[in-house]
């Protein structure tokens, strides 16, 4: 089997495993990362104004390990986008009014409004990831999850809202040189906390659980996308190639057409402007 990483979008029956991310995936230089990247941005762009003309919504899933470059993925997903159009949701644990109710309530708040993305750093698969291996859910609650989870996310995309699912892969090592990194650069210092370090005894754990989440909820209406990691660059230009081809079946990106009245309108102020100008020679 072709590791993943080599440019492909998988269908939801070709389901797979982290064993198969090609984690030495990478751009060849840093030009044609940027090149690449430009290109994305504009793209990305057109689609965001095409959901706005057009109402549509996305939502945009990214999981994955501590310091696997979600972040990065998303500034540079966002970069060039219209902010009002466009809200990153970072999800932690729930607030004290969200404890007690469905573990999918905060996330039904957040789904976009007609118009706009909205881009979940993390998400609802807290409950199949984190809350199962720290034991915050029951065994029963969170196996019962798989099945609210697939429905949750049919509902939107039977609404006409995509659900992009995207899963950073790393490695053990590189995990832990980033975190070093973090640790000895004053201005990264605010993303690194224990949990990551006790997270990271427990890697073969979370292995397990992400691999079970990845079996149970990839389905057509919402496959999973796995990005190999551990060269920034690929992860990024990954995550654009992704979202930008999915996006762009949803959406209409050619340019609107003014239309007769607008035309006139411009062509009217045009003709002012012109004679005043004429007027103000003499």
């Amino acid at each position: 089997m072709a590791k993943i990483g080599d440019g492909r979008i998988r269908l939801a029956r070709q389901r797979a495993r982290l064993a198969d991310v090609d984690l030495e995936s990478r751009i060849a230089s840093e030009t044609e990362y940027e090149n690449r990247k430009r290109k994305l941005q504009l793209r990305m762009l057109q689609i965001q104004q095409g959901c706005l003309l057009q109402k549509k919504r996305a939502v945009i899933v990214m999981e994955g390990w501590d310091a696997a470059g979600k972040g990065g993925a998303i500034r540079r997903l966002t970069e060039t986008l219209d902010p009002r159009a466009c809200k990153v949701w970072p999800i932690a644990a729930p607030a004290e009014d969200e404890k007690g109710l469905h573990f999918l309530y905060r996330f039904w708040r957040r789904l976009p409004q007609p118009g706009s993305i909205a881009i979940f750093d993390r998400s609802w698969y807290g409950r199949v990831l984190v809350e199962r291996v720290e034991g915050w859910a029951s065994e029963q609650d969170w196996r019962r999850a798989y099945r609210e989870i697939n429905e949750f996310e049919r509902m939107l995309v039977d609404d006409g809202m995509p659900v992009i699912k995207i899963f950073f892969h790393i490695s053990p090592d590189v995990q832990l040189a980033r975190l070093k990194e973090r640790a000895e650069t004053p201005y990264k210092r605010w993303k690194i906390t224990a949990d990551d370090f006790r997270n990271r005894a427990r890697w073969h754990e979370y292995e397990t659980a992400t691999n079970d989440m990845l079996d149970a909820t990839w389905s057509m209406a919402a496959p999973w996308h796995l990005v190999p990691s551990n060269h920034k660059w690929f992860g990024r230009i990954r995550t654009l190639e992704i979202v930008t081809q999915t996006l762009a079946g949803h959406v209409d990106t050619s340019p609107p057409q003014l239309n007769s009245e607008l035309t006139k309108l411009l062509k009217n102020e045009l003709k002012y402007l012109k004679n005043g100008k004429k007027k103000k020679k003499h």
